[in-house]
């Protein structure tokens, strides 16, 4: 009994030891290597601002001297005032209004010669005026090497735009968003337009004189 209590005791001893050490032990000063940083992440850029609300005009000129425009009229409505005027396709029109405030700055780059990127005659010019009546200017030049974007003048910024909207907007040139119109299907004849048949005259008929019906 003599052994077991010193030998509980010691154990007692032990653990009270590691416990107080435990308890007691200097903490670390220097967060420093257990800390996590957090890079704030780079916002999405976009070639023209969201704050001037929904684009009411677009106009698109190239530098071949196409030109497609549409516009929203006094109810709200889309039409196409270039290349001539007509009904445009809501839809179509709708979209290509969505496409102008997607397109977004991949990368902006200093102190690049415009003449090196197609921007010191630039193959597009695009302006939009937007709803609270502020009109916006886009030059865009040419195709990145990676055809991955254009290379586009902003606020006198060369910067790198997505190419998927500008192809789309440029896709206006050539197939303006007008509305369809029904074509008339033919009108069927009637019995008035069916010709009258002709008399035929009888054999050894002189021509020019008519066959005398026989008694």
């Amino acid at each position: 009994m003599r052994r077991s209590t010193t030998v509980f005791v010691l154990l007692f001893l032990v653990m009270a030891g590691a416990y107080y050490y435990l308890k007691n032990r200097e903490q670390p000063t220097d967060t420093a290597d257990i800390a996590v940083t957090l890079e704030p992440q780079a916002e999405t850029g976009y070639l023209f601002n969201a704050e001037d609300g929904v684009p009411n005009s677009i106009r698109l000129e190239a530098q071949s001297g196409q030109v497609v425009e549409l516009a929203r009229n006094e109810e709200n409505a889309w039409v196409v005032q270039q290349p001539f005027e007509g009904a445009a396709d809501q839809g179509s029109s709708e979209a290509a209004a969505s496409q102008i405030t997607t397109i977004s700055i991949l990368n902006t780059i200093p102190d690049l010669d415009p003449k090196d990127v197609g921007l010191d005659v630039p193959q597009y010019k695009l302006t939009v005026k937007f709803a609270n009546d502020v009109e916006r200017i886009a030059e865009i030049g040419v195709l990145t090497p990676t055809e991955s974007g254009y290379y586009a003048l902003k606020d006198g910024d060369i910067v790198i735009v997505g190419r998927s909207g500008i192809d789309a907007l440029i896709g206006l040139l050539t197939n303006p968003p007008y509305a369809e119109t029904l074509t008339p299907s033919p009108i069927p004849p009637t019995a008035t337009d069916t010709p009258l048949s002709s008399l035929t005259p009888e054999p050894g008929t002189p021509i020019g004189k008519t066959a005398t019906p026989t008694p």
